[in-house]
């Protein structure tokens, strides 16, 4: 994952290992609120989100949680939880477009 940094941690124990995902995302979401002022011709081709990769470790990380653990990245049931994600207003910051009159959405996201 580009711009992520991986950090492992061994717990003092010696046997549990975690590992921290680490990325400078205000410049992807400074990206994302000047693209929400461009107006969007046409729906093919629509620029919809910019999502940093730690969100998608996050979003991930939540479903396992869940028991979801067969769930794989970038796979037709993640992106349908990528999608439910994006028509959440609290992921709003993560869209660069302006969908059409939904409750909780405004140009001036930031």
């Amino acid at each position: 994952m580009e711009g992520v940094l991986i950090r492992p941690h061994l717990d003092s124990n010696g046997r549990d290992l975690a590992i921290e995902h680490v990325q400078d995302v205000a410049p992807i979401l400074e990206w994302n609120s000047r693209a929400r002022g461009d107006e969007q011709h046409g729906e093919w081709g629509r620029h919809v989100a910019r999502i940093p990769n730690v969100i998608y470790v996050q979003w991930l990380n939540e479903e396992h949680a869940k028991g979801n653990t067969s769930l794989r990245l970038f796979t037709p049931e993640f992106d349908a939880i990528v999608q439910r994600k994006l028509d959440d207003p609290e992921w709003a910051y993560l869209r660069t477009d302006r969908p059409k009159l939904q409750a909780g959405w405004s140009a001036e996201l930031s």
